[in-house]
Order: structure tokens, then C-alpha cells, then sequence
């Protein structure tokens, strides 16, 4: 688990997961271009992302793909949670990402001149 938290505790890292859970099967080089620093060091945060489980590679010719693997993710949540828990987390996520987007709505459909919501 100390492999996973390490890998979790840098941004970039945690950005590259998010981009290959959207992306199953994204190629290293697609990868590297959504960021701003050498292929080598895009290659260091895989290493990393893969001796904590939670990117797998695979060769495709002269292209290796990339796949998240959630499993390590969901042992931390089992070691601390509950079934109690888990499901009142779940639930106060849920009213979070409602709330989230619905003032995401009301920012978008406000006026940037006036600042009030346009009808």
C-alpha cells in the first residue's frame, strides 16, 4: 500500500491516471504529449504508477498501451471502510458531484457582465 500512496501523492501522476481511465489503451506517446516535460520523465511517473499496480502495459508492436488498474485503489477502501460506511460515503459523494455540477451550471449560464444568471 506505501507504493500506492506514493505513486498517488504527485499530481502529475494522479493526472496521468485520470487520462488512462478515460483512455483504456492509450498509447505512452499520446500520453507524454498531454504533458509539458521530456518523454523520460513521463516514463519516470509510469514506473512509479507501475510498481504500485496501477497502470499495466502492454506491448502492441513498437507501442506500448496503457490500462488502470483500480484494484489497489479498492484494497486501501476495503482496509477502511465499512459496508456501513462505504455506503453513507458513497451517498455524501454523490450529493457532493450534484452540488458541484449544479454550480457548475449556474457559473456558466450566469452573465460575465452583470454577474446575474441569464434568463
Amino acid at each position: 500500500m506505501d507504493a500506492v500512496f506514493q505513486a498517488l501523492a504527485h499530481e502529475s501522476r494522479r493526472r496521468m491516471l485520470d487520462i488512462v481511465k478515460e483512455e483504456p489503451g492509450i498509447s505512452v506517446g499520446t500520453l507524454a504529449g498531454d504533458f509539458d516535460v521530456s518523454r523520460i520523465a513521463v516514463m519516470k511517473h509510469l514506473a512509479v504508477l507501475e510498481d504500485a499496480d496501477l497502470i499495466i502495459s502492454e506491448k502492441d508492436g513498437r507501442t506500448r498501451r496503457l490500462y488502470f488498474n483500480a484494484a489497489p485503489i479498492q484494497m486501501i477502501h476495503d482496509r477502511w471502510t465499512t459496508e456501513y460506511s462505504a455506503y453513507w460515503s458513497g451517498q455524501m459523494a454523490r450529493i457532493k458531484y450534484l452540488a458541484e455540477a449544479r454550480n457548475d451550471e449556474f457559473t456558466t449560464k450566469k452573465s460575465p457582465a452583470k454577474g446575474k444568471p441569464k434568463t
